[in-house]
């Protein structure tokens, strides 16, 4: 397989990762099904969410597979009077990443992210590789160090 923009970039900050890769032939692209697919528990797995907050100014929330983000938490960690999911026809334009495919790593520009709380009970997390079909697992401090995250309460209850 070749290496993605989001492996490149974490083999050249020599950060460990372990990279999966699924099919994709059965158009199943959510989260959990990802989880199932690379035989990780969809607590593990997560998905990579942008935003924009009521200043126009977008955000990244990295939460578990199986969980809704809580808009009104990601509004407050935001310092935002509300925050709402950005279109997806916007998704590649502002991230250069498909719907399916978006990593918190290597983004067309760096946003304000945070990563849900849960995150720091696993050795690792699994995050889109960059591409449809690609997951990568590491270790979560060490990608929150490296996009800059912070560790909040992101899910609903």
């Amino acid at each position: 397989m070749l290496k993605t923009n989001v492996m490149r970039l974490l083999d050249n900050a020599q950060i460990e990762y372990r990279m999966y890769e699924y099919s994709v032939e059965d158009g199943l692209l959510d989260a959990l099904s990802i989880a199932r697919k690379i035989g990780e528990a969809s607590e593990q797995v997560f998905k990579t969410l942008v935003t924009v907050g009521a200043s126009k100014e977008h955000f990244v929330f990295v939460i578990p597979a199986g969980c809704e983000l809580d808009l009104k938490k990601a509004a407050r960690v935001s310092g935002q009077k509300s925050i709402e999911m950005i279109p997806m026809k916007q998704l590649l334009p502002l991230t250069g990443y498909i719907h399916g495919g978006c990593s918190p790593v290597g983004m067309k520009k760096p946003f304000r992210t945070f990563i849900d709380e849960t995150a720091i009970l696993y050795d690792y997390i699994c995050v889109s590789g960059g591409k449809v079909g690609t997951n990568v697992a590491i270790h979560p401090e060490r990608l929150a160090d490296f996009v800059g995250a912070e560790f909040v309460d992101l899910i609903k209850e």
